[in-house]
């Protein structure tokens, strides 16, 4: 039997009006700005008028260190919000918007797959409502107005040597990440040692998903520091007279994206920063907005549970309030045996031992969770080469640490095949939980990466040089001590190392670089090999990406 692809699959659906999916949330239709039929931002006046509405339960989706085999965590999120809402619950999925730069690079599309998607996929893995394009500008605009302003006379005394804002664009390119620019002459500016980063790197980026409103957004964007003088002290946006504008370019991204799933059910996408050198959520305002019109909302944080849950609870719900009812990590039979030592070709043999010695990666993961006071449940992301001896043995490493897992077969069977973790989802969502942070806001900002380095990676030490030590100092003094630490570590392991699979422990953290996203709200610190602007592999995914004779596109997932 041929099993259809995804985009056949997408290709297929049955999509409704978008308003009749804004109707199901009690959208009308004015207050929603169409882009075609089957998407649409909802308004900013709009969301204003629920302020005094109750919220609903939030449920987080994450996933196991991700692996060759997969894990599904998307797909994961687009299914539970389809079974809760197969259940009778009135259930909105949040999720981010793909980046071109995995898109056309390693990892290929990101709206969920199988019969449970987002649609249209298409349009969400490119263009989609140009929010990326909008941010990628907003970025571009204060590079060109900071060069600009040294080229014009320079008045703010920005010491050229100690500009921190670099360039993005929307794409994996390695060439670019330290460059040289105002080459050719005088006419052309001050030749200065530059770079770029992807887009989703972009403290732009992270400051539309924490915004609250545009109000909040033009604030932020003027914290932005630009760069420092010779005595050191910080050159802002604002100083720049740049954060109206950069606003007035963000106004519509701002706004959140209402599509559907397969079977008609609401999401909202928007936004896209990555979990590995960024916060890894989807925006506060597309949360905050689907708590007010839902009884449920699915929301995912990226890559695994070490990185995307850490910062969803540690920045995006502490900076925004927000109060988890229940975690979901999403695991599959193919990921743990890869963990336990299984080469990816031989991973449809059974073989539970492995699935036993892999399991540690989702033990250890249950373990950290816990810190924060959420109730997890397991989802078994089910693939056609398990077998029973194997579910069965993750059912009992998850039950050895108080969590139910269970067998989840959406991908094949839509809302069908995921009413079990559902109705898990709805009794652990409707008892008490007790929410909390890792770390207090009060406590120094070298103390919260060691705690989290200890406590969620396991590491045995944290090193730093001297100059980051007493980068972090300087921040401190300036009043910025009490700001949440974002860790940008390799998404495959719990350590720096990407190859260290399972859970190792005792390992030691390198912080070799530190950065200050004051708009943001956050400090940034860089471990590892890794890298904010990503790199093609040997064949990218682009190779594969074409238009058939009829004018479809091809090869994108």
């Amino acid at each position: 039997m041929t099993v259809a692809s995804d985009i056949d699959i997408a290709r297929a659906a049955s999509k409704r009006p978008i308003q009749e999916i804004g109707c199901k949330l009690g959208i009308p239709s004015e207050s929603l700005i169409p882009y075609g039929h089957d998407k649409a931002k909802i308004s900013a006046a709009f969301i204003q008028s629920l302020a005094e509405r109750p919220d609903g339960k939030l449920i987080l989706v994450t996933a196991i260190n991700p692996t060759p085999a997969g894990e599904g965590k998307t797909t994961t999120t687009v299914g539970l919000g389809d079974g809760l809402n197969r259940i009778g619950k009135k259930a909105v999925i949040c999720i981010r918007e793909p980046s071109l730069g995995p898109c056309f690079g390693v990892k290929g599309g990101a709206a969920g797959g199988g019969y449970a998607q987002v649609v249209p996929m298409e349009d969400i893995n490119l263009h989609f409502t140009g929010d990326f394009h909008a941010i990628t500008s907003a970025h571009n605009l204060l590079s060109a107005l900071i060069d600009n302003h040294i080229y014009w006379g320079n008045d703010l005394e920005i010491d050229t040597r100690r500009i921190s804002w670099r360039r993005v664009m929307d794409m994996n390119d390695r060439a670019l990440r330290q460059i040289v620019t105002s080459l050719g002459g005088a006419s052309n500016g001050f030749p200065r040692e530059a770079g770029f980063d992807i887009t989703v790197a972009s403290e732009v980026m992270a400051i539309l998903c924490l915004a609250t409103d545009l109000d909040d957004l033009e604030r932020r964007l003027g914290a932005i520091i630009v760069g420092y003088r010779r005595d050191k002290t910080p050159v802002f946006a604002r100083d720049l007279k740049a954060d109206g504008a950069m606003a007035v370019l963000l106004k519509e991204a701002l706004q959140p994206n209402l599509v559907q799933t397969l079977e008609n059910n609401p999401a909202l996408v928007h936004g896209g920063p990555f979990a590995n050198i960024a916060h890894g959520c989807n925006s506060v305002i597309a949360t905050k907005t689907a708590l007010k019109l839902g009884d449920y909302v699915v929301t995912e944080a990226g890559f695994g549970a070490d990185l995307g849950a850490e910062k969803f609870f540690d920045i995006k719900c502490r900076k925004a309030g927000l109060k988890p009812s229940a975690v979901v990590i999403v695991a599959t039979v193919r990921a743990l045996k890869m963990n336990g030592g299984v080469a990816k070709e031989d991973l449809s043999h059974e073989d539970v031992a492995a699935v036993e010695r892999g399991a540690v990666n989702l033990a250890r993961h249950l373990e950290n969770l816990a810190k924060f006071g959420v109730p997890a449940v397991v989802a078994i992301n089910h693939f056609t080469s398990d077998t029973n001896a194997e579910i069965a043995a993750v059912k009992a490493i998850a039950k050895g640490f108080g969590a139910e897992a269970v067998l989840c077969r959406h991908w094949a069977d839509g809302s069908a095949g995921i009413t079990d973790l559902a109705e898990a989802v709805v009794r652990i969502a409707d008892s008490p939980s007790s929410f909390h942070p890792l770390y207090p806001d009060a406590m120094p900002l070298l103390s919260k990466i060691e705690r989290v380095a200890a406590e969620i990676y396991r590491a045995g030490e944290v090193t730093a040089d001297k100059a980051v030590r007493e980068q972090l100092a300087d921040w401190e003094r300036q009043g910025y001590g009490d700001l949440p630490v974002c860790i940008a570590k390799t998404q495959y392991s719990f350590s720096t190392d990407p190859t260290l699979r399972g859970a190792p422990e005792g390992h030691a953290v390198h912080v070799r670089e530190v950065r200050l996203s004051a708009g943001a709200g956050f400090i940034v610190a860089i471990t590892g090999e890794i890298m904010t602007m990503p790199g093609l592999p040997r064949v990218p995914s682009s190779e594969r990406i074409r238009l058939d004779a009829q004018g479809a596109i091809e090869g994108l997932f």
